[in-house]
């Protein structure tokens, strides 16, 4: 079955496996932007916690996650994956469940919000990891953009939608309502990846360990550092989603504290520039059709370190408020664009019985980077106050395209291969 596109490209169906996978991803994708920063928001509303404490449960969340994650890159390598999925979205489920449970016994707590958000955390990854190889092993190699396309299509969608719906609901429900959605979106999500059906064959081993060992938990991060194509991209990667989630913080504070925005111009900031990643990651396989999927990978990531700067001379009123829009359109276009090549090329430089241990590799050390940036320049930001931080954060960024590969290290039959039925 042939559909056409919004942009008038033919879409050609993925088949039935893969519909229902991207059903999961997206019903769960929609209940975590929905609750985006719920967590932040119950410690705040009902255990009225300061800034200090919100800030710990952000980062320790994503930093304890991804240490405890460690070991499941490579227990989840020789498993099959949809069964991994299925028991990372239960143990989500169960877990969120918790807090709006402990909320009507009156037993909520700040420790527990704190254990739920590490819990959820490492599951995250895991499913991550899992997912990278089942996409993979469902979808032809010529089909991998056009997926990855269709799922960072649906991740900006959400992003646009969620917070402020969740938001919403939070004012009109209740401070754990969203927390109760998201929980249920991870409980549909194992029944649409259940529903993939087929038989999974058991990952055959190269070596059959007994049991975990040391170089199993590491081989991920050296596969990448020694792969001259994946080295770069995961400095780069790693740095860039670093710098711009560190001054996320920041940028909050310095509009809703100094220049006194109110809440909604915020969150139309912010809510609004996200149709930039639907249409960058609906014009990414047209753009790599045309000009091939290196320059473009080049050119969007060397385009997305250009914005963030812009966000230091923000001004109080409508036209900072215009200058905040067009900053985050015009980012959030470029990694739209970005998104899908990338998490393709990477895709394919990566052997069907490593993907699990790269992917988990690096989704730690991204986890781990932005917590550790998010305090750093939480610190920072005390000394010489958010907008200059935010300033030293946008020229930083400007050196990562340096660490974008130069070179195309696909074969040349897998190229031309791709470029024939993009």
């Amino acid at each position: 079955m042939r559909r056409r596109g919004v942009l008038g490209m033919v879409r050609r169906s993925l088949g039935r496996q893969f519909e229902w996978l991207w059903a999961a991803y997206a019903v769960s994708t929609f209940g975590t932007w929905l609750a985006f920063d719920a967590f932040a928001l119950t410690a705040i509303l009902v255990l009225h916690a300061g800034p200090a404490e919100v800030s710990v449960l952000a980062a320790a969340g994503l930093a304890v996650g991804a240490v405890v994650a460690v070991p499941l890159g490579p227990w989840v390598e020789f498993r099959r994956k949809r069964p991994v999925m299925i028991a990372m979205d239960l143990i989500r489920f169960v877990a969120l469940m918790s807090v709006p449970a402990a909320y009507v016994l009156g037993w909520l707590s700040f420790t527990q919000l704190l254990v739920v958000s590490i819990v959820v955390g490492a599951a995250d990854i895991a499913f991550t990891t899992a997912s990278g190889a089942c996409l993979k092993a469902l979808v032809r190699p010529a089909d991998l953009l056009a997926a990855n396309g269709r799922f960072e299509s649906t991740t900006w969608t959400a992003t646009a939608l969620g917070p402020p719906l969740g938001t919403a609901a939070i004012g009109l429900v209740g401070p754990v309502t969203t927390v109760v959605a998201n929980a249920v979106s991870y409980l549909l999500s194992a029944a649409g990846i259940h529903a993939i059906g087929g038989r999974e064959p058991h990952p055959a081993r190269t070596s059959a360990p007994p049991r975990l060992r040391a170089r199993d938990l590491l081989e991920g991060w050296r596969y990448i550092l020694a792969s001259p194509a994946l080295r770069p991209l995961f400095f780069n990667t790693v740095l860039v989603s670093g710098l711009i989630m560190a001054t996320s913080p920041l940028l909050a504070v310095l509009m809703l504290g100094d220049l006194e925005f109110a809440p909604w111009q915020y969150g139309l900031a912010f809510g609004l520039p996200c149709v930039g990643g639907l249409i960058g990651s609906r014009l990414a396989r047209r753009l790599v059709a045309r000009f091939g999927r290196h320059k473009v990978m080049l050119t969007a990531g060397a385009l997305r370190a250009c914005w963030s700067l812009g966000l230091a001379f923000i001004s109080p009123g409508v036209a900072g408020l215009v200058l905040v829009i067009a900053v985050e359109l015009g980012l959030i276009t470029c990694m739209g664009v970005f998104n899908p090549v990338f998490a393709t090329y990477r895709l394919e430089q990566v052997p069907s019985d490593r993907i699990a241990r790269t992917l988990s590799a690096w989704s730690i050390t991204s986890k781990i980077t932005v917590a550790a940036m998010t305090g750093l320049w939480g610190l920072l930001a005390g000394i010489i106050g958010p907008r200059t931080a935010i300033a030293i954060a946008g020229l930083l960024i400007l050196i990562t395209p340096f660490l974008l590969p130069r070179h195309d290290h696909t074969p040349h039959h897998e190229r031309d291969l791709a470029g024939s039925q993009t």
